[in-house]
Formats: structure tokens, C-alpha cells, sequence
């Protein structure tokens, strides 16, 4: 499963197992949540799912295996955790609706700007670091969040709460990174609907 530097690895790369088993584990997230009662296991696995974000890219770069499959699934990938984790957050109380508002908001937005750059035959646009940067912070927020809230309006404990406020200081900083990566895509955005365009032309 291993390829020459620079060429499409294809579908079938330990990079895109990964990336699919860390969507596969979201059931199990919802499962723990929700039916039984594991908010700790829960918060756990919903940040193993989001600390292993690098996981893919390390090993796409590692064992020469960037595929153009991978570059679809990976960011979108994260787009579903991510949305998936704070939709799930918010029900279950550990962030109010409104930061969870305001962050599937912007996620919304990312993804329709997706789609219709590739209906208009725009070219890829690689994912900036920063914008993996605001995605690591946010989904590092949500477990914590989750881990510091508990069930029925119980108070937070000793312990609890200290952490939750230093979580709502990252979890900040990461929403607003975001807006601004998300500014920041404009002038790729525009590069690549051009080139897909000229490339069109040539052919």
C-alpha cells in the first residue's frame, strides 16, 4: 500500500482507514452518549476521534500515499465530526446552542462554498494549516465541555469547573480562528475557480 512520492495512491491507503474508521466510531460516541449514560466515556472517545485528526495526514505523508480520495474524505471527515460532535454536545447540555449556533453556521457555510465551487469546476484547494489548526481546537473543546458538564442540571464539581472555564478561553480562540480561515479561503477560492476554469479551456 505504498506508492512513489507525487502519485496517487489510490482509494486503498492505511490514511483512509483511518480517516473511515474514525467516522465509523461515531455511532458508538452517540450510543455511549445517549443510551447509556457514559457522559466520561463519551467525552473520551469524542476526543480520541478528534486528536487523531493528524493521524491520516501523517501517515498519507509518511508512506507516500496521498491520494485524491484521501483529500476529499479527509476534510470531510472533519466537517462530520465536527458537526456531529457539537450538535450532540449541545443536546446532551455541555455547550449552550448558541456556540454551537455560531460554530454550524460557519460549517455550513464551508461546505456549500465546497459544492459550489466543484459545480462551477473550480480546481482543489489544498486545506490551510491554520483552518486544521481551528478544527483541532474546536474538537478538543467539545469532549472537555462535555467532560465538565454533567446530566440534569447537576452543578459542576471542584474540578470540573476550572477546567470548563479554561475551555471556554480555547474554545473561543477556535471559533474565531475559524471565521478568520474561513476569510482566509476567499483568495484560493478565486484562484482555483480561474485555474479549473483555464483548465477546461485547454481541453
Amino acid at each position: 500500500m505504498t506508492t512513489t512520492p507525487g502519485a496517487d495512491a489510490g482509494p486503498w491507503t492505511w490514511a483512509n482507514l483511518v480517516t473511515l474508521i474514525r467516522l465509523a466510531l461515531l455511532p458508538l460516541f452517540f450510543w455511549l452518549l445517549f443510551d447509556t449514560g457514559h457522559r466520561a466515556w463519551a467525552a473520551w472517545l469524542l476526543g480520541v476521534l478528534g486528536a487523531t485528526d493528524w493521524v491520516d495526514g501523517y501517515l498519507a505523508r509518511q508512506l507516500h500515499q496521498v491520494s485524491n480520495v484521501g483529500k476529499i474524505i479527509d476534510p470531510v471527515a472533519d466537517r462530520v465530526l465536527v458537526v456531529a460532535g457539537l450538535l450532540a454536545v449541545a443536546a446532551a447540555g455541555g455547550v449552550p446552542w448558541w456556540f454551537a449556533s455560531i460554530t454550524l453556521v460557519r460549517e455550513v457555510i464551508v461546505s456549500v462554498l465546497t459544492l459550489v465551487l466543484a459545480a462551477l469546476g473550480a480546481a482543489r484547494i489544498d486545506v490551510l494549516w491554520w483552518g486544521k489548526v481551528s478544527t483541532f481546537t474546536l474538537m478538543a473543546t467539545f469532549p472537555i465541555f462535555l467532560l465538565t458538564s454533567n446530566a440534569h442540571g447537576v452543578s459542576a464539581t471542584s474540578w470540573q469547573q476550572p477546567l470548563r472555564d479554561a475551555c471556554w478561553v480555547g474554545g473561543i480562540l477556535g471559533l474565531t480562528l475559524a471565521w478568520f480561515v474561513l476569510l482566509g479561503y476567499l483568495g484560493p477560492a478565486r484562484r482555483a475557480l480561474r485555474d479549473g476554469r483555464a483548465a477546461r479551456r485547454v481541453l
